[in-house]
């Protein structure tokens, strides 16, 4: 045998740089779970074309109560949030997210009830509630994406370097945020642990399968949203592959 690797011929050069160093990330770890937590696709006017979140958020806390509520609640954007009284793995900030196992509507119940007046009735209770980090509504994730697209412009034209490619990454204490911006002004966002590798593959995976299942689809308009299935599906296996393949360690 001559011990040559054959190359399906259907196979670009991209598909075998990122699967190398998923198995590399595997071999290190093959036990390691880790979260990418969400992929943003975002024009280059700064419009959010594509947004998908990756993981199903922890019900942080549920208790039932008794009348009185012991937790003072309020209104803050269009949600109901704990505003003091922390207790049981509630916390200040947490929002309503169901009540007796029926998920809420921004600041109502399922049944078009405001939530404050609901739990002021004595005759509800005893009443079970699920609270945890508020979810972003469609308008905030607009927001979002517009004022990072122009933290983006600002970090390029404030770096020192010419030609700078802007911001790469940010990194928090709990998720890191990545960033690939194309020739064309594209940008593609994903979040994902601080400990997950081979970020840097799977934006350009993520770029690749754009550019397969939205580009070449004849009924999608450039710089509009993306609404493919097959982009949906390939998005999503690529995220599984490389979840599978993340290690505990130094990040992309």
């Amino acid at each position: 045998m001559s011990g040559r690797k054959e190359v399906h011929p259907c196979e670009s050069p991209l598909d075998n740089l990122y699967m190398r160093k998923l198995v590399l990330s595997a071999g290190q770890d093959a036990t390691a779970k880790m979260v990418i937590f969400s992929v943003y696709v975002v024009n280059k006017a700064g419009g959010l074309i594509y947004q998908y979140d990756n993981y199903v958020p922890r019900a942080e806390a549920e208790k039932t109560f008794s009348y009185p509520l012991d937790l003072v609640l309020k209104h803050h954007d269009e949600k109901v949030v704990v505003s003091f009284g922390q207790r049981d793995g509630i916390r200040v900030g947490h929002a309503v997210l169901s009540i007796n196992g029926v998920d809420v509507i921004g600041k109502n119940t399922a049944d078009g009830k405001d939530i404050l007046e609901y739990l002021k009735d004595a005759s509800n209770y005893p009443v079970s509630i699920r609270f945890g980090r508020a979810r972003l509504s469609s308008n905030e994730k607009l927001m979002l994406a517009s004022m990072f697209h122009s933290l983006f412009a600002i970090g390029s034209q404030l770096s020192p370097e010419v030609g700078s490619s802007g911001i790469e990454m940010l990194e928090t204490d709990v998720f890191k945020l990545h960033c690939f911006q194309t020739l064309t002004g594209i940008k593609f966002i994903v979040l994902a642990d601080p400990r997950q590798s081979g970020i840097d593959a799977l934006l350009r995976k993520i770029y690749e399968i754009y550019s397969d299942f939205a580009l070449k689809n004849p009924f999608y308009s450039l710089e509009m949203p993306i609404r493919c299935e097959l982009f949906d599906q390939n998005l999503k296996s690529a995220l599984e592959v490389a979840e599978k393949a993340g290690n505990f360690g130094a990040g992309s």
